[in-house]
């Protein structure tokens, strides 16, 4: 699944946020904003699976909606965590201190990238091969 292997991409690059310094601004820009394609690439992905699943929610264009879907039909798949990503993803626009940035981005590093890391694994143990069909 093309959306998979970006899911997976973007991931490893985001996976090193934790290696870098936290006292440059440039960095923690960079972080959010590979944060946001992850979380993209993310829905999109689960997306492409309820659709492949014959999921009506998959035909709305509404990550909340897909979201909520897949919280439902997926055990494995964390809702709740992917809602605060989502509340998350849409309040950065008004992110205008570096505190509030700095807040954003341990949050990432402490508990969004390892659901994002959970979920690639989840997936391809629960779709397998089928993954490339997707």
């Amino acid at each position: 699944m093309k959306k998979f292997d970006n899911y997976v991409s973007n991931l490893r690059v985001l996976a090193r946020a934790e290696k870098e310094s936290l006292d440059n601004e440039f960095i923690i820009s960079g972080i959010i904003d590979k944060f946001s394609i992850q979380f993209e690439f993310g829905w999109k992905a689960l997306k492409k699976l309820l659709s492949y699943e014959g999921s009506r929610a998959a035909l709305t264009g509404s990550p909340r909606g897909v979201i909520k879907e897949a919280y439902t039909v997926h055990p494995f798949f964390g809702g709740n965590i992917w809602l605060n990503m989502l509340k998350d993803r849409n309040d950065m626009a008004r992110i205008y201190n570096g505190n509030a940035a700095k807040v954003l981005v341990k949050r990432i590093l402490e508990s969004y990238i390892p659901e994002f890391v959970r979920v690639e694994r989840e997936l391809l143990e629960y779709c397998g091969d089928r993954l490339e069909d997707l």
